[in-house]
């Protein structure tokens, strides 16, 4: 059905952007940190890391769950900077 992926905040987010993003924002060495795998750590390229991950499904729910708490970050920073302002 459509309306099944509504509440869905992965939903029509590629692994790939997910991958980019962490990468941007903490590179290898610290999301090597928060997530224990060996492709953040050693042969750090992300098409060797999408490949473990899309084969491995433990290791992409962590990079997927630290992908959205590092969103959630960023929207509380923000909501707290626009309240201060009010």
């Amino acid at each position: 059905m459509p309306g099944d992926q509504i509440n869905n905040p992965l939903h029509g987010v590629k692994l790939a952007d997910m991958l980019d993003y962490l990468v941007d924002l903490y590179g290898w060495e610290e999301l090597g940190k928060h997530i224990r795998i060996n492709c953040f750590n050693n042969n750090q390229t992300i098409k060797s890391s999408l490949k473990f991950l899309r084969r491995t499904p433990w290791a992409r729910e962590k990079v997927e769950h630290l992908y959205l708490r590092s969103l959630q970050k960023k929207v509380n920073h923000v909501s707290n900077r626009i309240s201060k302002k009010n």
